[in-house]
């Protein structure tokens, strides 16, 4: 597992057992943070995508500070 895997894990655990956090405001919390990882991720792919097109269109990537 990655170390951010472990680190979103470790924060979903937190938001389960928090005392202070209502059973709705843990399941939106959870929730957000799975979208947004999964959003990352998909950026992620499509950014290795586009790299792979040529070493000219990594290149720019890289230069926009985007890998």
């Amino acid at each position: 597992m990655s170390n951010t895997l472990k680190h979103i894990e470790k924060i979903k655990e937190r938001i389960k057992e928090s005392k202070e956090l209502s059973d709705e405001e843990k399941s939106n919390a959870v929730e957000h943070i799975q979208e947004w990882y999964a959003e990352d991720k998909a950026w992620g792919a499509f950014i290795g995508e586009l790299a792979k097109i040529s070493p000219k269109v990594e290149a720019i990537l890289v230069e926009l500070g985007l890998i």
